[in-house]
């Protein structure tokens, strides 16, 4: 009887104790606008994955399936999934609009924030006068989501760096999850200003103070661009006017392959932590150029390609690409580090072999420092198909994550020199300095702007400094053995001159 009683014990404990430290969950936070409304896709894409229906309840089909997406679900003792998961705006318009949304029923009402005051496109207005009471309540409701969860593996979140509201309060929450969070990780989706396009005047303002924020406090930001996306919904897809909803949809694919082998058990898996390691090489450069293979419209279903060789060039052209370079240049710019996860039927050994083939054919060029480089990804389960997507079904597709050194570019021409210009007229700094700003955080972070396009500068310095030791190693030979034939006819012509 002891020894029946020590088994049962036993298994209690195992079944309390080890389930409860395999579960790892993912808080997602949504700010402003642009946040929210990419949130609300991803979350109908994470629905249709996992078939949750938009009442939260789980198909009978899917209910013996896998259960990992608990990483970013939480379960009711209702049966109900709801989201790990806190939106929050300054104004109520976009909020009311999740609740009455589709979807409402999933979302918990507790953890959908809003204020009464817009943040109107100004910085300082989220981060100090109006965002700061927000702050608190946002912060109370994230102890309560980690209180409820059983080991956060990270946190996520979405929100635009050119708006008031995702650039000052998101600002503020970062840094108040790195004070209470320190540990934990904390990945940025964020939509950075268009080369051309621009939704308001003071934008170059807003990204400057919001970059300098997040140089301290995301360990990985994926940089998304409006007109990138724009492009490839009117180039590639044939959309001729597309909206947000499209532009939200073509994200919410990305972001899902990029959480797949966290929400799936997958053959090999990527964890947060593993695109910590694997694609951040020193903490400040870690601005992410996200693109997707295969993008084929509806229509055009037969030219779907099915080559993996296919699939993981097409991710390396900046056509495909969800930021915006000009003059992309890819002898000079430059992969640190890259992660592709592979979504559907692709075996590890077609992974390898399109891999060394880019390798071999110099379709991408590495840091020298940096020979190996890739960190990839397998899960079985392809994406969801949504009827209202604009991109055709497919059973494979291939998402690159990679840190290249023409990002810096997106600092320098988009934000950097914009900002110059506006300033050194201290055009609309008095709305900024209004709100209880200093106006030294602008010099201050345009200075730590500059120190950052430099660092990257500084890693294309060191791929090239081997070569350059070695070329003057050799031109040292060489110039010795010039002059010292040249000192041997010198010598030999005035003996001559000598002896006539």
């Amino acid at each position: 009887f002891p020894f029946f009683f020590v088994q049962i014990i036993s298994s209690l404990f195992d079944q309390i104790f080890i389930t409860r430290k395999e579960m790892r969950e993912v808080l997602t936070i949504e700010v402003g606008q642009a946040g929210i409304q990419m949130g609300n896709a991803i979350w109908e894409q994470y629905c249709a994955e996992h078939g949750i229906d938009r009442t939260g309840q789980r198909k009978e089909a899917n209910k013996n399936r896998d259960t990992s997406f608990k990483v970013f679900f939480e379960e009711t003792e209702s049966g109900q999934f709801v989201p790990r998961n806190i939106a929050v705006d300054l104004e109520p318009s976009v909020i009311d609009d999740v609740k009455n949304g589709p979807f409402a029923s999933i979302f918990h009402p507790e953890y959908l924030l809003n204020g009464k005051e817009d943040a109107a496109n100004n910085f300082a207005r989220g981060h100090y006068s109006v965002g700061k009471p927000m702050l608190d309540r946002v912060m109370d409701k994230m102890r309560k989501l980690v209180e409820r969860s059983d080991n956060v593996m990270g946190f996520q979140m979405a929100h635009s760096v050119g708006g008031g509201t995702g650039s000052g309060l998101g600002a503020s929450i970062l840094e108040r999850l790195t004070v209470d969070y320190r540990k934990i990780p904390k990945l940025g989706f964020e939509v950075y200003p268009s080369p051309n396009l621009s939704t308001c005047v003071v934008e170059p303002y807003n990204a400057l103070l919001a970059t300098h924020s997040l140089l301290e406090n995301t360990d990985v930001s994926f940089v998304l661009d409006n007109e990138a996306l724009y492009g490839i919904c009117q180039k590639q897809l044939r959309i001729q006017k597309p909206d947000f909803d499209n532009l939200n949809r073509l994200i919410a694919k990305v972001i899902s392959s990029v959480t797949a082998s966290i929400r799936f058990s997958g053959e090999l898996s990527v964890d947060v932590a593993d695109f910590l390691t694997n694609l951040v090489p020193f903490p400040r450069l870690h601005f992410m150029t996200t693109g997707m293979s295969p993008i084929i419209p509806k229509m055009n279903v037969s030219m779907i390609p099915v080559d993996v060789h296919k699939i993981t060039d097409d991710c390396f052209k900046p056509q495909n690409w969800f930021v915006k370079f000009t003059e992309f240049d890819p002898d000079e710019d430059r992969y640190m580090a890259i992660s592709l996860s592979y979504r559907g039927n692709i075996q590890p050994r077609d992974s390898s072999n399109a891999i060394q083939w880019l390798k071999d054919n110099n379709k991408i060029r590495l840091v020298e420092w940096c020979p190996t480089g890739f960190k990839v990804g397998l899960n079985d389960v392809p994406a969801a198909t949504l009827e209202s997507d604009d991109i055709a079904a497919f059973d494979k597709n291939a998402v690159m994550i990679a840190n290249n050194t023409a990002i810096s570019r997106v600092f320098t021409k988009r934000i950097a020199q914009k900002f110059d210009l506006m300033y050194s007229q201290r055009a609309f700094v008095h709305w900024f300095v209004g709100e209880g700003m200093e106006e030294g955080e602008f010099a201050e972070a345009r200075e730590d702007l500059d120190c950052l396009s430099q660092e990257y500068l500084d890693t294309c310095s060191s791929c090239y400094s081997h070569f350059f030791f070695f070329f003057y190693k050799q031109n040292i030979v060489v110039v010795c053995a010039v002059m010292f034939v040249l000192t041997k006819c010198f010598d030999f012509f005035f003996e001559l001159e000598i002896r006539s």
